[in-house]
């Protein structure tokens, strides 16, 4: 973020943030990646650090602030790091605020200790593997017999789906309803017989970020972990999507941010034809473009991050931000490995690293085309 949206303890929040990626991510996101999944160690030392749960009562082990800026601080720091095996975004901005704002006070008390601490990962289950991002189209359904419900069906594309102890599931509990959607937001648990998770997906890139298949065979999940109110599952994952769409353009703006300065001073320092390669007037143009394109994209973003913490939350605003920047980062990051020639094309390079990574940064939250559709019908077009 600008220096003039942040005050002397965000930026003192951002150094020790920078100081704990340092000493426990950087060491060890290579071999991460190697091995496909971080080390869950890493999540229980996120929680000593008070990196978790921000939003979270302090009673309950969590920061006591809706400051949506420290969350943002944490993302970009970790995307300057290039660590992009860690899930603790979709654990803060998605999940957290579900259970934040949904869960019954026993729930609330149940489950967020362990949040805050690292000791309790979370996940959130939408996609399925016939649906997409068709939420009227899933499949999974929950049948309450009792004082529990019987879950069938599968999710993919799951973050954080290997280490999770907590996955909120989206199921359908009101065939019939097609007005709300007839879906239910579930709790399930690590442990309850018939729950079952795949190895981790390999992707094209973020080769270190667990990301599984979800798998529930009968399992029979207690009615006190219904998240919500029933049948109102559709409602509560639109109230939730702002956040979290402006947390992914936070993230695409530093990334683009990132990639850029790495280009910048490849550009000054690498020689060609006896000057730097910068110098050459195409490539200037080349790197003025981006400079402007990348401080506009964060002077928007900025206003949005300042308008959420002023209880201003306009989902088209967020799917502005989300399909600008994201989009954006693709075309910065493409560019930049252009701008380094044969060396961008080595996977030793932060940049061919950036290119793969950030490709999925169009896709999840929503694609930027469902963005474009959800702008478009608020023009009345």
């Amino acid at each position: 973020m600008q220096e003039h949206v942040l005050d002397q303890e965000h930026r003192d929040f951002a150094a020790m943030v920078r100081a704990f990626v340092e000493r426990e991510v950087a060491p060890f996101h290579e071999e991460w990646e190697r091995r496909g999944l971080v080390d869950r160690q890493v999540w229980r030392a996120a929680g000593g650090a008070g990196l978790l749960g921000f939003d979270v009562a302090v009673e309950l082990g969590g920061g006591g602030t809706e400051d949506i800026r420290y969350p943002v601080l944490l993302a970009e720091e970790l995307v300057r790091a290039g660590a992009t095996g860690l899930g603790f975004a979709l654990h803060n901005d998605v999940v957290g605020p579900y259970l934040n704002a949904l869960g019954t006070e026993e729930q609330r008390r149940r489950w967020l200790p362990g949040f805050c601490s690292g000791e309790l990962v979370t996940a959130i289950a939408i996609t399925e593997p016939g649906a997409g991002s068709d939420l009227q189209a899933l499949t999974t359904r929950a049948e309450l017999q009792g004082d529990s419900y019987v879950l069938n069906g599968a999710k993919t594309f799951v973050t954080n789906g290997v280490h999770a102890d907590l996955v909120i599931v989206a199921a359908r509990t009101e065939p019939g309803d097609r007005l709300r959607g007839g879906l239910s937001l579930l709790v399930v648990e690590r442990g309850m017989p018939g729950f079952e998770r795949g190895r981790p997906l390999e992707k094209l890139g973020r080769p270190a970020q667990d990301t599984a298949e979800l798998f529930f065979d009968d399992v029979r999940v207690p009615a006190a972990n219904l998240l919500g109110r029933r049948g109102h599952g559709l409602r509560h994952l639109r109230e939730h999507l702002v956040r979290e769409r402006l947390s992914i353009a936070a993230a695409a703006v530093a990334g683009a941010e990132t990639v850029f300065a790495q280009t910048l001073e490849y550009c000054r320092t690498r020689t060609a034809f006896g000057q730097p390669i910068g110098s050459f007037q195409h490539n200037r143009f080349e790197l003025a473009e981006m400079s402007t394109e990348i401080d506009i994209a964060r002077t928007y973003v900025d206003r949005c991050l300042l308008d959420h913490n002023a209880g201003r939350r306009d989902p088209v605003t967020a799917a502005r931000a989300k399909w600008w920047t994201t989009d954006l980062q693709r075309r910065v990051v493409d560019r930049c490995l252009q701008l380094h020639g044969g060396y961008g094309y080595m996977r030793e390079q932060a940049v061919a690293r950036a290119f793969v990574d950030t490709r999925m940064m169009p896709i999840y939250g929503g694609t930027n085309e469902v963005m474009k559709e959800l702008i478009g019908r608020s023009l009345g077009v």
